[in-house]
């Protein structure tokens, strides 16, 4: 771990659900080393003693990969043992879940989070927008992130490697700091 981070900053692991998987229904995705990356950050935390929340999304679209009861609902096996606390949300930020992630981190007294999951410029930038506005030291973990292709009513594709770059620009420009696995695990 690099020693200028400590128990104040919990791992916020956003949606990192078996649903999202089906590439049929998402399309293309980047980053294919998030969830190594994800998988890494929740044990380099684990070992320090450090908090983590993990965050499911149970959609309110009964044909949604991520609907509740679903087999898609479920976390992917990177996200491994209990979390500190478990937000559940069926709307794009974790500060709008249940039970209160603000109040849970204040309570805790927690001043920063490490943002990472799925989707990088939806769920993950969201909650790294509302954080900082909320006054928390935001780290966006970039590659420990990843998002889809969109591809517009005119058909114009947009890459989600394009799409997460975006994400990151914005986040490190106004919301945050944007670093990598690299940066807070030691190999």
């Amino acid at each position: 771990m690099v020693a200028d981070w400590n128990g104040s900053t919990a791992l916020v692991v956003i949606d990192v659900q078996k649903g999202f998987d089906d590439a049929t229904y998402w399309g293309p995705r980047n980053n294919p080393d998030c969830e190594t990356n994800v998988e890494r950050l929740i044990a380099a935390w684990r070992d320090q003693g450090w908090p983590i929340v993990f965050v499911r999304h149970d959609s309110a679209t009964p044909s949604s990969p991520l609907a509740k009861g679903s087999p898609g609902n479920a976390f992917k096996p990177v996200v491994k043992g209990d979390p500190d606390l478990l937000v559940i949300k069926d709307v794009h930020s974790a500060f709008h879940g249940s039970p209160d992630l603000d109040a849970w981190l204040r309570k805790h007294r927690i001043t920063g989070l490490a943002i990472t999951g799925i989707q990088t410029n939806l769920c993950c930038e969201t909650t790294a927008r509302v954080g900082s506005d909320l006054g928390y030291d935001i780290l966006f973990v970039e590659d420990a992130t990843h998002t889809f292709d969109i591809i517009t009513p005119t058909h114009k594709v947009y890459r989600a490697r394009e799409i997460a770059r975006y994400s990151s620009l914005t986040i490190d420009k106004a919301f945050g700091r944007v670093v990598l696995t690299s940066e807070l695990v030691e190999d």
